[in-house]
């Protein structure tokens, strides 16, 4: 302890913690002697209460819950920087077991407002002015609070209708003194128990504390909620409100004030006429845009923040935690929801071991039997009735016993995957993700391979040819300058002098029709870009013809290998 005030924080937990019966969790029988009678003298006080009745009143009842109620309860009475942990922790299904991951989930993060009068000075201190100077109306009383920010209603000067999120007064170091009391518990489990390393403890507090600390930089979530905005900007599926950046700082974020029905009141969603089985759809296919079109993701989806228009479009808010994937981990992940809806575990095994998610020397049979043991008897069920994200999460529990390690990309994909389920099926029991997922993935693989892809990477890459072809000529001419001036520096010996002029010599015929079939493929890549009414599949004919041409060009005069 470097203060006097973590000794009495810790001394306070420690309450908490035998006030819920968690010290009955604790595998004491695993920790040495040392940490046994730290422990039992930091517990004693409370102890003794609780056997003379002192505790009794607080107990009560509490030894009647499960496990996981007692963890989140214990999470709950700790505070918002605890409840925060739990609810990122949550989304470690692949290392909590099903009821603790399912109780923590279930963890609100609704903390008491703070006073108007700080929330002002937050502001006057970010812009240098009252909030009455920058506002035409502030509303003191806020109309939603959470761990790290709250958020209160205004007008800008034009009447526009915005919502200002104001960061906690002084919460960083509430958050530094709860982490480094996390870094001190963690890394007790992991030192000390097998289930401290199985969860790999430090590992999940380094990860909150990254992640807590990015939330309280108002700008990043705004630079979030501009990106998400713009790329669906021309879409009637979802809305993002719009950023006012002259009026948002890191400790204070303006938006546009939506209105909308919570997408959880169903009653309301029925009243205002909004078709649920085709709000359902949306949300998928919304998903799946927004992870295989964007690889940019809202990665908190839970139904406190999504509202539905009168329209029936999507309205997002909170944009603090965002996912992405890498191109390789999107085609890795799509080929894998198709080979497993194929029941193809064979190739579901290949891409783990090509994708580097598992270790090379993994032997392809026998994670491909693990695969099978776990996905059958999921597909004994109707296809509405299976489950996308459990399905990944039992495939992650698989993969760990091949010391697979998740990534928390993947890890956020799942749980905000495992979200939009609950909320399409809570809108519309009968959803089959599969059959409104399926088009899609196969769309966008048709899309990442075959003649599409190979015309779209021919019309992208056309402008940076063009700006390369006329340096080619002074790039000949200074090559050639240096081998006549003796500049150039080659280090062949005579084997394979002799092999390359055999080689040239072979090749001299195709030459010719290399450059045509290339030249005919170049010319095909213009056209694309050309607007002609004649098209087939979306592609100018002139551009297939030429296309078509170059490529057998190119295969019938392919060089043959060496004898």
């Amino acid at each position: 302890m470097r203060r006097l005030g973590d000794f009495f924080r810790l001394i306070y937990v420690s309450q908490v913690l035998i006030c819920h019966r968690i010290d009955k969790l604790i595998p004491t029988n695993q920790l040495p002697f040392s940490a046994r009678l730290w422990l039992f003298l930091l517990l004693l006080p409370f102890r003794l209460l609780r056997l003379i009745g002192f505790c009794w009143l607080l107990t009560r009842g509490r030894s009647e819950r499960s496990r996981a109620q007692q963890i989140r309860r214990s999470l709950e009475d700790l505070g918002p920087i605890f409840v925060k942990f739990g609810q990122i922790l949550s989304t470690r299904r692949d290392l909590l077991p099903d009821d603790i991951a399912e109780e923590l989930a279930k963890l609100q993060d609704q903390v008491p407002p703070f006073a108007a009068a700080e929330a002002k000075q937050i502001i006057t201190r970010a812009f240098g002015q009252a909030p009455e100077a920058i506002f035409k109306t502030f509303s003191a009383e806020p109309f939603a609070s959470a761990s790290i920010a709250q958020v209160h209603g205004a007008t800008l000067q034009d009447g526009t209708e915005v919502v200002v999120k104001v960061v906690r007064p002084a919460i960083r170091p509430v958050i530094q003194r709860d982490v480094s009391l996390l870094y001190l518990i963690a890394g007790t489990l992991h030192k000390y128990t097998a289930v401290g390393k199985q969860l790999r403890a430090v590992d999940l507090v380094v990860e909150f504390e990254k992640t807590i600390l990015d939330e309280l930089d108002l700008t990043r979530e705004a630079a979030n909620a501009s990106q998400l905005r713009r790329n669906f900007l021309l879409s009637d599926k979802l809305y993002v409100p719009e950023v006012f950046w002259e009026y948002s700082r890191r400790d204070v974020l303006v938006m546009e004030r939506i209105k909308g029905i919570p997408v959880g009141d169903i009653d309301g969603l029925r009243a205002a006429g909004v078709d649920l089985k085709a709000l359902s759809d949306k949300g998928v296919e919304i998903f799946f845009t927004q992870v295989f079109r964007d690889s940019f993701f809202h990665a908190d989806m839970h139904p406190g923040n999504i509202f539905v228009s009168a329209k029936g479009s999507y309205i997002a808010v909170d944009f603090g935690i965002m996912g992405t994937l890498t191109p390789t981990d999107q085609r890795y992940l799509a080929e894998n929801f198709l080979a497993f809806f194929n029941r193809d575990y064979h190739r579901v095994a290949q891409l783990h071991i090509d994708s580097g998610w598992v270790a090379k020397d993994t032997r392809v049979d026998e994670f491909e039997a693990a695969i099978r043991t776990v996905c059958e008897p999921i597909f004994d069920k109707p296809l509405k009735e299976i489950s996308f994200g459990q399905l990944l999460l039992r495939l992650f529990e698989t993969g760990r016993r091949f010391n697979m390690q998740v990534q928390p990309q993947l890890l956020l994909l799942d749980k905000t995957l495992l979200n939009i389920e609950g909320l399409g099926r809570q809108l519309n029991p009968d959803l089959d993700l599969w059959k409104t997922a399926k088009p899609f993935l196969e769309r966008w693989m048709s899309e990442q391979i075959g003649p599409r892809a190979m015309y779209r990477h021919l019309r992208e890459n056309v402008p940076l040819w063009a700006e390369r072809l006329p340096q080619i000529p002074n790039m000949i001419f200074d090559v050639l300058k240096q081998a006549r001036n003796g500049g150039l520096q080659m280090q062949l010996d005579e084997a394979q002098l002799t092999e390359i002029k055999n080689e040239i010599r072979r090749n001299s015929r195709r030459n010719y029709a290399a450059i045509i079939g290339t030249g005919l493929l170049l010319t095909s890549a213009v056209f694309t870009t050309l607007e002609t009414t004649a098209t087939y599949a979306g592609i100018p004919i002139a551009a297939w013809i030429c296309g078509i041409a170059g490529t057998i060009i190119l295969l019938v005069n392919r060089p043959r290998k060496p004898h």
